[in-house]
């Protein structure tokens, strides 16, 4: 399943790949030298939390709440870091590091359409 995410009206972008089976969001990124089949970046629902043990390469994070606001931004977060446990986030995109827009905030709203 892939999904298109845009913001403030604008797109971030439409080739995201899911991971929402228990496999696909313990695997994510790992071991991998770049986000695969062609996508931008994965979205991971459920997920309030991540890691980048055996990551490749580093990443932007955004946390999303229930209704898609942003509830934190780690950028440039390098392989091998964790982050902390954000408790009204429920889900998680990865985009590879630069690729998170600069006017993206914590606060806005994202909209998550399955493409």
């Amino acid at each position: 399943m892939k999904v298109k995410i845009s913001y403030k009206g604008k797109l971030l972008t439409n080739n995201v790949l899911v991971a929402n089976t228990i496999s696909s969001r313990m695997l994510g990124l790992m071991f991998k030298t770049k986000v695969q089949n062609g996508a931008d970046g994965l979205l991971i629902d459920p997920c309030n939390s991540i890691h980048t043990f055996f990551m490749k390469f580093p990443l932007d994070i955004v946390f999303m709440g229930r209704n898609g606001e942003v509830i934190k931004i780690i950028r440039n977060i390098v392989p091998w870091r964790m982050t902390c446990i954000y408790f009204k986030a429920v889900k998680t995109l990865e985009l590879p590091a630069g690729k998170l827009p600069l006017d993206l905030l914590e606060g806005d709203c994202l909209e998550v359409v399955i493409v």
